[in-house]
């Protein structure tokens, strides 16, 4: 007889990914096995909230039992056609993400970048078709330090040198304005452009939110110059922020918005562009596609965070414990926190440099049983599932104000 594989721990699990894995990442120390809820354990047995959540991917948590039922359901019907062949989940995934986004129409596909990369084809066919716009002309505004994936196109408008450094040549047709200016922003439009690509809370750069009445200046100068407004809500949609959609705090309807993360559940990949009948509706047969887009498994798994959202409880609950978060982290200013931006269940914290680094500061707080992650510079990203609880969302405070203060 074969004897069991022995169980490998998570230094050794760790070691061993370093001559088998590109080292495009640089995650923390913790080798994670299991996970219910806002927790997860290590392969040693230790627990840890999780106050990161796949960057909102993760926002009804670990494994929710109305998500994994439905994966389970659908795996032992139907997993992959192809969009060769219609199949019977993809329609009703359609109309309800629609209706809860407010929206027409819908373009199922699997990534983030894959949503952003689809919605810039598909804003440059309107342009050209609807709008007019001289062949291979058209031109795209978006903001500095935004953060919008990985693929050469992205990173090309991207401002991070380490994103774009070594890349290259890069797609034209993006001009980058500083994040908040309308002015600025308003100089850079013409009659060339196809749209202006924001994040209504720019997520990587430190959960960065703009003044009152930047998203719906953007929204009125879009209108004007006769160009589309696309939100990337990929981080801050589907509840994170108290609302189904982060425009919605000032009430503003895009031409266009990208989802994804949320949208598969934490089960499997899913994002979708999602907006007007008059933009989506350019496209053709043959024109854009994906294997797995809108695939059985992910339009039941999407169905079922639809199911979740159109509740309304996910979104209240962000706003309720947004307030806890507001107010725990309020209390630590002065007291190794120098600031903080937080809207619902997402804040981005600024850490006294003097006392680490923001990985440092992470670093920390996993040896205490709470992860979250750093961005740029002392700033650290708290992004718990909407799933947890108050005690839970109070003890990871106190745990930061220990780490801070001790």
């Amino acid at each position: 007889m074969t004897a069991p594989a022995r169980a490998r721990g998570s230094q050794e699990l760790i070691r061993a990914e370093e001559p088998v894995l590109a080292h495009n990442y640089h995650p923390l120390p913790v080798v994670v096995a299991r996970a219910e809820g806002a927790w997860v354990e290590d392969v040693e047995g230790r627990r840890y909230l999780d106050m990161l959540a796949g960057y909102s991917a993760l926002n009804f948590g670990h494994r929710h039992p109305a998500l994994v039922d439905a994966a389970h359901r659908q795996l032992d019907r139907l997993t992959l056609t192809s969009r060769a062949f219609h199949h019977d989940r993809l329609a009703g995934f359609a109309e309800r993400l629609a209706a809860l986004t407010g929206t027409d129409m819908v373009l199922p596909m699997n990534t983030g970048a894959e949503a952003v990369e689809s919605g810039i084809k598909v804003v440059r066919k309107w342009a050209y078709d609807a709008k007019g716009v001289p062949a291979d002309r058209a031109t795209i505004v978006v903001a500095a330090d935004n953060f919008h994936g990985r693929t050469t196109t992205i990173v090309g408008f991207s401002t991070d040198e380490t994103a774009r450094a070594g890349f290259g040549p890069f797609t034209p047709g993006f001009r980058v304005v500083p994040y908040n200016d309308l002015a600025a922003l308003e100089e850079a439009v013409d009659e060339t452009t196809a749209a202006v690509l924001i994040e209504p809370i720019q997520g990587e750069a430190g959960v960065l939110i703009p003044d009152d009445g930047y998203l719906a200046g953007v929204r009125e100068l879009t209108r004007r110059a006769g160009c589309l407004f696309v939100a990337d809500e990929i981080q801050s949609g589907l509840g994170r922020t108290g609302h189904t959609l982060a425009v919605e705090h000032e009430s503003v309807v895009p031409d266009v918005v990208l989802l994804g993360k949320a949208l598969g559940g934490g089960i499997v990949p899913v994002s979708a562009v999602v907006g007007s009948r008059e933009v989506l509706g350019v496209l053709r047969p043959g024109e854009h596609g994906s294997t797995f887009g809108g695939n059985p498994l992910a339009a039941a798994v999407g169905t079922a965070v639809v199911e979740l959202l159109e509740t309304g409880e996910f979104q209240r609950r962000a706003a309720e414990l947004g307030a806890v978060l507001r107010e725990g982290l309020a209390a630590l200013v002065g007291r190794g926190v120098v600031g903080f931006r937080a809207r619902g269940l997402w804040a981005g914290v600024d850490v006294d440099p003097a006392l680490g680094s923001g990985r440092e500061i992470s670093e920390r707080l996993m040896r205490e049983g709470v992860l979250v992650k750093d961005t740029h510079g002392s700033t650290i990203r708290l992004a718990p599932p909407l799933t947890v609880t108050r005690e839970e969302l109070r003890g990871a405070l106190g745990t930061l104000e220990k780490v801070l203060t001790s």
